[in-house]
């Protein structure tokens, strides 16, 4: 656990976050600031700066985790297909230094072009896609 660490704070509770899915190995919340609804960051709950710090083992149950919630944020917000992404390092546009892996749902009126801005979500916009999210997964 690293104190000035956000990700860690939402680990330990210390923080706040809609969680949409938790094992003894990693957690998911929803991204405050969503390219779509639904954004979801999956991370390991012990504190890695990058991948590349992180053990084999504990990498494979992350992405365990990440196909699961994949799955329900894919059902949740009707979307046309999702990305996974993961950057380690600042030339890689990391931006916290916790290991952290987005799902992002994607929908094909997005085509062609890249990615979509990124939006404010309100709380309450948050809290029902989560919920959603959470409920699908759960199925």
């Amino acid at each position: 656990m690293n104190e000035d660490c956000i990700f860690c704070k939402i680990v330990s509770k210390k923080a706040g976050a809609v969680i949409v899915f938790e094992d003894e190995h990693s957690i998911a919340f929803l991204d405050i600031h969503p390219l779509n609804p639904g954004h979801t960051l999956v991370v390991p709950k012990n504190h890695y700066p990058s991948m590349v710090e992180m053990p084999p083992d504990e990498v494979g149950r992350v992405f365990v985790s990440v196909a699961k919630v994949m799955r329900g944020v894919m059902k949740a917000s009707k979307a046309d297909g999702i990305n996974i992404g993961q950057s380690n390092g600042r030339a890689a546009s990391q931006e916290v230094f916790h290991m952290h892996v987005h799902v992002i749902p994607r929908y094909i009126h997005e085509l062609p072009g890249g990615f979509p801005e990124r939006k404010t979500a309100s709380d309450a916009d948050l809290e029902q896609i989560g919920r959603k999210i959470k409920a699908a997964i759960g199925a």
